[in-house]
């Protein structure tokens, strides 16, 4: 929101003699931060009001003059200038020897053909103005300059840019603020200075009822709150006076002709949009605020037709719509430059609905930005009635008596308890109950005893903590003091959740892998590049409905094509080895359920020449044991589409499917543009978290000594070390403590189809140490049971 001073200053609270600097940052520490303030005449320097007091033509030249000039020094100055429209007598702005003029154009005296120049007749064009800031001056020619301005006095002063403007972040729970009244109470109340308040006054009595010539129908009240109008008549069409242009061109609005300038002044004062209709093309005389029927269209004020969608909220005469209503009027109710009679709206509309059309048809307007936010429905009357009276200030017309005002709803008072010690303990602060009081007053917030009426504009006051807000930061938010907090508290910190995320995140950097992140929506088709069979759950996607486009169209039900397509940039891009992870959450649909259940995968992806099978399995091995989960089985997988049917393996704990590991079909690489090997695990982070072994106890060294026996083993080929590892472990009893595979043999003297498997078994005994009668025991039970459950036998 930016805002002018001068305008502040000279209406409301007169703040002239803080400069800039102090103003700024106490608005900031005051709660109302601002993001940038700026001089208005930074840029045009040393350019004066200058009168001609001479022109004669150049002698050697067809079109230049040499004009003599007074510019209230203690001599007249010489200047060349091409332009034909200057005569003596004529004020003009002249850009002295040593001046700025906007967009850093430096002036110099020199020589135009032979004739000394000591600067430069401006246009209004040099000036940085435009036609529409003062129609009267010549576009193509010097600014001819009113007769009542002074010899020698800054442009600046005369074109109202000794000002600065200052640019307001305003959060969007105060839409008071949005608004030169808001800020100026606001201003008032950090400086601590009474505020300037004008009530206007209206005298009416042009010819005519009001309640025969117009008529107002709201058969939309849900979307429209308050429609209020007022009408004056023998309207007089021209330019606003200079005072009231300066204003808005400071706040950055077009002056375009005084009945639609002072819609927009009393937009910027009030906060509350307005907007003005000719009155001969309102049919039939009536007004009627609703909703937009199918096929329904209307060109808008910036000359595009617009195609209305039911639910759009319009205002309409008895025939067609003549405006969308907070966005825009229309084309066939302008203002122009013949009107004679003219509806002023004032009026408060549902803000989620006015944001709903402008977006729709692209087209977001200062008013549909302040309608957004829900503006306060009783300012719709004061509008209208300052409104008409800058009519009659301006003599832009007459007013007629009466004000047609439709309530849909009037909000009901609010009054909230001024709880002085729950504020104290939020703040930390020992502020007495009636310096309390007297902050809110300042705010204009009325205190009766310890009760608060809550304005009208202040719909962010809801509680407690609120009242706190306003206390505090009147009170000075650096005046209090640094203390332990008072109230109760809670202790924050991890969640065992996030702790075991945070570890299994970290055991991955460890390994040597990189952590990304991809965006939980993806395009359907990603299901087809990972050959996901068309009868598979994980189809049943759920769908966004506002979709970005096509390939962000779905939450993703399985991880791994996100960390493919992480996968092939990084090919694309020539990276030789890569080794990825992700903690990535998916969208499971639940049937009868509304919302999806959200478990985690943690996907490692990786490639390159020290990359394969056994090294991301040990990878995966070494995650496990470092979150404590229980052993994992690993066991042969043939029927995933996605992974390499003789180098895939399914991963399970206590018989719980957790994952799956290996390389990736050539296919599925081939989808994503990638030539090479790519191996990737799919983890179930969510299961995995709940199949953790219980935390590790201390347990003592072992006083007597363990035990090693070799074991060489005769199996049939399709039998895996991890089954016999499994038969060897059930088998062993108490007394073996540990199983390890160091060789696994095919060749001489083992018949085909067969392979040889070697393990260690260690065997130890806690309170004696073991015989061989001990140890043959355990190594014949093994034996045995690997026999006759695997019929793997003693090589």
């Amino acid at each position: 929101m930016k805002v002018n001073r001068k305008w502040i200053n000279e209406d409301f609270v007169d703040l002239s003699h803080i400069s800039d600097k102090e103003f700024v940052d106490t608005m900031t520490i005051a709660g109302q931060k601002v993001e940038t303030y700026e001089r208005m005449d930074e840029e045009i320097r040393n350019v004066v009001v200058g009168k001609v007091l001479s022109i004669v033509r150049h002698g050697n030249s067809d079109h230049m003059w040499v004009c003599m000039l007074d510019v209230g020094a203690d001599a007249p100055v010489q200047i060349v200038t091409g332009a034909q429209n200057v005569k003596a007598g004529d004020l003009v702005p002249v850009a002295q020897h040593n001046s700025y003029l906007p967009g850093g154009v430096h002036i110099t005296k020199g020589k135009l053909r032979g004739e000394l120049s000591c600067g430069m007749l401006c246009s209004i064009n040099e000036l940085n103005l435009t036609a529409n800031d003062y129609p009267d001056a010549a576009e193509d020619g010097i600014w001819i300059l009113p007769q009542d301005c002074k010899v020698g006095e800054d442009i600046n002063v005369v074109i109202g840019n000794n000002d600065t403007v200052v640019d307001f972040e305003i959060t969007n729970n105060r839409p008071d603020c949005y608004s030169i009244i808001g800020l100026a109470r606001e201003a008032a109340a950090a400086f601590a200075v009474p505020m300037r308040h004008h009530e206007p006054k209206v005298r009416g009595g042009a010819q005519g009822n009001l309640f025969e010539l117009l008529d107002i129908e709201v058969p939309a009240p849900d979307l429209c709150k308050r429609y209020t109008a007022r009408m004056v008549r023998n309207v007089k069409i021209a330019p606003s006076p200079v005072w009231l242009r300066q204003r808005l061109r400071a706040n950055g609005v077009r002056a375009i002709n005084n009945i639609v300038d002072i819609t927009n002044y009393v937009m910027l004062e009030y906060g509350q949009p307005m907007h003005a209709f000719d009155y001969r093309y309102v049919g039939s005389g009536k007004i009627v605020v609703r909703r937009a029927q199918e096929g329904e269209t209307l060109t808008t004020l910036d000359g595009t037709l617009r195609k209305l969608t039911p639910g759009m909220l319009v205002i309409a005469d008895g025939e067609k719509p003549i405006g969308l209503a907070g966005v825009m009027g229309g084309e066939n109710s302008e203002i122009m430059p013949d009107t004679v009679d003219v509806v002023f709206e004032s009026a408060n509309f549902d803000g989620t609905s006015i944001r709903q059309t402008a977006l729709a048809l692209g087209m977001r307007t200062d008013a549909s930005g302040k309608f957004e936010k829900n503006i306060d429905p009783l300012l719709t009357l004061p509008a209208v009635d300052r409104a008409c009276e800058l009519v009659e200030l301006l003599g832009a017309g007459e007013v007629m008596d009466g004000v047609i005002d439709v309530l849909s709803e009037i909000p009901a008072p609010r009054t909230l308890p001024l709880e002085a010690e729950k504020i104290n303990a939020l703040l930390g602060t020992d502020i007495s109950e009636a310096d309390m009081a007297h902050y809110l007053r300042r705010l204009e917030i009325p205190v009766n005893e310890k009760e608060i009426a809550v304005p009208s504009w202040r719909p962010d006051l809801q509680r407690c903590a609120d009242i706190a807000e306003e206390v505090g930061r009147l009170y000075g938010y650096n005046n209090i003091p640094t203390t332990a907090f008072r109230s109760a508290t809670t202790q924050g910190g991890y969640t065992a959740a996030m702790k075991l995320e945070n570890k299994a995140g970290s055991l991955c950097r460890s390994l040597g892998y990189s952590e990304i992140l991809t965006y939980s929506f993806v395009s359907p088709a990603s299901l087809d590049m990972i050959r996901l069979p068309e009868d598979s759950p994980l189809r049943e996607t759920l769908k966004i409905q506002n979709a970005l486009g096509e390939d962000a169209s779905v939450m993703r039900t399985i991880a791994l094509p996100s960390m493919m397509s992480i996968l092939a940039r990084n090919n694309n891009y020539h990276n030789q080895a890569v080794r990825l992870y992700e903690l990535a959450k998916i969208y499971l649909p639940r049937e009868g359920q509304e919302l999806p259940d959200e478990p985690k995968q943690l996907v490692f992806g990786a490639y390159g020449d020290d990359v394969d099978f056994f090294s991301l399995k040990g990878s995966v091995e070494a995650l496990l044991r470092g979150l404590n989960a229980k052993p994992a089985v690993y066991e042969s997988l043939r029927d995933n589409p996605s992974f390499h049917p003789g180098r895939c393996a399914s991963i399970r704990i206590d018989n719980v499917y957790v994952g799956v590991i290996g390389q990736v079909h050539p296919l599925v690489s081939s989808n994503y543009g990638i030539d090479r090997d790519v191996y990737a695990a799919q983890l179930e982070f969510t299961a995995i978290a709940k199949l953790l072994a219980p935390e590790a106890t201390y347990q003592p060294l072992p006083k007597y000594p363990s035990v090693a026996r070799d074991i060489a083993l005769l199996c049939q080929e399709g039998v895996t070390a991890a089954a016999l590892e499994a038969c060897i472990r059930a088998a062993g009893g108490a007394l073996l403590r540990d199983v390890e595979l160091f060789d696994i043999y095919r060749g001489v003297g083992i018949p085909d189809g067969k392979k040889s498997v070697a393990f260690r078994l260690t065997l130890r005994a806690d309170e004696r140490t073991l015989t061989d009668a001990d140890s043959e025991e355990v190594v014949a039970n093994i034996l045995a049971k690997l026999e006759s459950a695997l019929d793997a036998k003693l090589r």
